[in-house]
């Protein structure tokens, strides 16, 4: 029986649920790592989620970043980089579809067509994300004023939102034409560089392992991106209702403007490398 308290029983559940029709398999987990969190972050970037699953899903990913120990006393800084392991560790499990599979699944579209379909369905999905977060919001403001699982709230949208767009990042690369790495690895460190970045990437470039990734410059410039979509991410706790309108609005919008500069860079390197 459900004790009324959705982030405690999502939480509380066992194993993570369907990862939705169009997710591939997750890549295998390195050692010493929770294969679950890398699942549940990838069922999250399933556009085609209901509310119930969705919310269920971030519920799900609540209790396993609080095993991680995301609810421990940390220093900002200190939690800036455990945000930026979990991330990172999260990203290879991100499901990129082909341009191939992609157009199967949006018969009729191509190019800027495509893009625009993905943008579109991306923000919605990042939406609703902020909508179910500040809904387990609104439900502890009601049980208890002490809002003790927020931090570890903020964090699971924050990680679910980051996953949604890597996951538009990569297909629009395909949708352009522009290929991505074939390992899960490279290819996450190609992602993550592009999404903290703001800015489409061209594979053909010398790539890195996301291991050598993390110490470049890019794990700065991913800290601090990372730091400005937590801090949006607050508005899901606002009082009653409002937290979710207020995070919906804020995180498509948020998701949209990542679409369309990608999209503007992506125009300028198709050419090229079709060439």
């Amino acid at each position: 029986m459900s004790s009324g308290d959705p982030v405690g029983d999502a939480a509380r559940a066992g194993a993570p649920g369907p990862a939705g029709s169009a997710a591939p398999e997750p890549a295998r987990e390195p050692a010493g790592r929770d294969p679950e969190l890398g699942t549940t972050v990838a069922a999250l970037t399933d556009d085609g989620l209901d509310r119930v699953r969705r919310r269920r899903l971030l519920g799900r990913l609540v209790g396993q970043m609080r095993d991680r120990g995301a609810d421990r006393p940390r220093g900002p800084r200190a939690a800036l980089r455990w945000l930026v392991d979990v991330v990172t560790e999260a990203a290879p499990h991100v499901p990129i579809r082909n341009r191939e599979t992609l157009r199967r699944h949006f018969p009729g579209l191509d190019g800027d067509a495509l893009a625009e379909r993905l943008v579109r369905n991306a923000s919605r999905a990042t939406a609703a994300v902020g909508a179910a977060g500040g809904g387990m919001a609104a439900v502890e403001w009601a049980v208890t004023p002490t809002l003790l699982s927020s931090p570890v709230l903020l964090a699971a949208e924050t990680v679910a939102v980051v996953a949604v767009e890597l996951k538009l990042v990569g297909e629009l690369h395909e949708a352009y034409g522009v290929p991505l790495p074939d390992t899960a690895g490279q290819r996450a460190a190609v992602l993550i560089r592009s999404w903290a970045t703001q800015r489409g990437v061209n594979p053909l470039l010398p790539g890195v392992g996301i291991g050598t990734i993390l110490g470049t410059a890019t794990r700065n410039e991913l800290r601090d991106r990372l730091l400005r979509r937590f801090g949006r991410n607050l508005t899901t706790l606002g009082p009653f209702l409002t937290g979710a309108a207020v995070a919906a609005f804020l995180n498509g919008r948020a998701t949209r403007g990542l679409g369309d500069r990608l999209r503007e860079d992506l125009r300028q390197a198709r050419p090229a490398i079709g060439r």
